[in-house]
């Protein structure tokens, strides 16, 4: 079974598809004749996106589609072709790769969540805008916090464990006008279009939220794409406080350094 869809990257601007296949084995991409396995061992890079890469092939902008997996309990069975160097941005949320996974039928079993054992608390900088990010033993839950000085955002908080995941899909990704240009001399957000998410300008909004707390929703999405690259669920308490792609896979890689590999899964 397969489904596809396609649409501009929004770093590149250029054109990509991705089909995506129910096959036995891990989730896994497919850049021209490379394999690249979902996990935090080939994350490449993780300026303002999560990138993959192996064999000389590299995939921008996994994160939107893992969150949906993550979501909808895709930990296996899946193999994504992808034509081109990143993701499509689409609506700047996950929730149309949400549906496309749904045609796909039910998910294989889920494996077994990964035990917490002790704290790791991952303190990458100082300041009062660097991330924070703990994964703790206890009930497993999310909790994402942000704090940016724009009157229509300002502190917001989300708290949910993996069944309140789904309502996290609709949040679309968001930037700020004034960092446009900057971004785009450093051959980034070349596909930051109108429909491709959310521009905040001085005066507000380029359009209208779908919830009010649409960006720590849009921030925790973007953490249960980056965790899905753990390759299973985690069976402790995430808590985030201005996180970033980069805090994220450096969390996750911390965790694997102080928390004994599990045995492996029978194949999907």
């Amino acid at each position: 079974m397969t489904r596809a869809l396609e649409g501009l990257g929004i770093h590149g601007g250029r054109r990509s598809r991705v089909r995506l296949h129910r096959e036995p084995g891990p989730l896994r991409f497919r850049v021209g004749g490379a394999t690249i396995a979902a996990d935090v061992a080939h994350v490449v890079d993780t300026e303002r996106c999560t990138v993959l890469g192996a064999d000389g092939a590299r995939v921008a902008v996994v994160e939107h589609l893992l969150a949906a997996c993550h979501a909808l309990g895709f930990w296996s069975g899946l193999l994504i072709e992808v034509a081109g160097d990143e993701l499509p941005i689409l609506d700047g949320s996950a929730a149309p790769w949400c549906e496309a996974l749904g045609e796909l039928g039910p998910p294989p079993p889920a494996p077994a969540p990964w035990p917490v054992s002790r704290a790791v608390r991952w303190r990458p900088g100082a300041g009062a805008t660097a991330s924070e990010v703990d994964i703790l033993p206890g009930e497993a839950l999310l909790e994402v916090s942000i704090d940016f000085a724009h009157p229509v955002i300002g502190r917001q908080r989300w708290l949910g464990g993996r069944a309140d995941y789904r309502d996290l899909l609709p949040a679309r990704t968001f930037g700020f006008a004034h960092e446009l240009a900057a971004l785009r001399s450093r051959g980034l957000a070349e596909g930051a279009l109108p429909g491709s998410g959310i521009l905040f300008t001085d005066e507000g909004t380029s359009g209208p939220l779908r919830t009010p707390d649409e960006p720590v929703r849009h921030k925790a999405l973007d953490a249960i794409g980056d965790l899905a690259l753990l390759g299973r669920p985690l069976g402790g308490r995430v808590r985030i406080h201005r996180g970033s792609h980069r805090a994220h896979v450096d969390a996750m890689r911390h965790f694997l350094a102080t928390h004994p590999p599990l045995p492996q899964d029978p194949p999907a």
